[in-house]
């Protein structure tokens, strides 16, 4: 089992925001830094320190746009931010199955 407790660890994926914006990500192409302040109920420098870490990782992309005149920042999941979420959930059914 202890195995199992490492895979987790090694991924930035263990704090239950993190885990949030790359769920949301798994099943959207992009997503705005608003909507995701809406979402998760977070404010401007939670989300922003949370995605600091996940783009450090390379699990995230960001792309900035205008929208008018109004700058506007949104996410991607990457390839690695993909994989390191599916495999961070493959080890979760793993302990979970090792308990039972």
């Amino acid at each position: 089992m202890k195995h199992l407790l490492e895979k987790l660890e090694n991924t930035k994926l263990d704090n239950r925001i993190r885990l949030g914006i790359m769920s949301i990500l798994m099943v959207n192409d992009w997503v705005d830094f608003g909507a995701f302040k809406e979402m998760l109920g977070l404010t401007d420098g939670n989300l922003a320190s949370h995605m600091k870490v996940l783009e450090s990782e390379n699990y995230v992309e960001m792309r900035k746009l205008f929208v008018g005149r109004k700058p506007q920042t949104s996410y991607t999941a990457t390839i690695l931010g993909r994989k390191a979420f599916n495999d961070h959930l493959a080890a979760l059914e793993e302990l979970l199955k090792s308990g039972s």
